[in-house]
């Protein structure tokens, strides 16, 4: 039984030509809909604006791992690890989006830890010992902080 058959307009059975091509629009926007859900941000990740404003922190509120890691990054190294002032592909989208290879990533050391840890700065520019905005993470990318000039 096609879907034309059972619409029913003010309690009389719809048929006739047209109204089958209204059953196929309808299912086509179902299926969109159920695919528009799918694709929806998961865990409340969101997409940051440039207007958006994180939350700043001056960098003498930082820990002092991240204070070094700073004054590294201003003066060009050197880094202790292999992996500092790679490109941050800023893939959670917390940081305001840019093209790729504008962010760069720096570890701030955790002590006792046995690996890289957690913490990093991210900083933001085309010159990276002169960068236009660094962000701190304590969380490894799950939320950043900006460090005020």
């Amino acid at each position: 039984m096609s879907l034309a058959l059972r619409l029913r307009f003010q309690g009389f059975p719809v048929s006739g030509a047209g109204w089958d091509s209204v059953g196929s629009k309808l299912r086509k926007l179902g299926l969109a809909l159920a695919v528009a859900a799918c694709l929806a941000p998961v865990s409340g990740l969101q997409a940051r604006s440039d207007s958006e404003e994180s939350a700043v922190a001056s960098l003498a509120t930082l820990p002092p791992e991240a204070q070094r890691t700073a004054a590294r990054i201003r003066s060009g190294g050197p880094f202790p690890f292999a992996k500092d002032g790679t490109v941050f592909a800023n893939r959670e989208r917390l940081l305001p989006q840019r093209k790729r290879g504008y962010y760069r990533e720096y570890t701030v050391p955790t002590p006792q830890a046995v690996d890289r840890g957690a913490r990093r700065i991210v900083c933001g520019g085309h010159r990276p010992a002169d960068p236009d905005a660094c962000y701190y993470t304590a969380d490894h990318y799950a939320s950043f902080t900006r460090i005020a000039p």
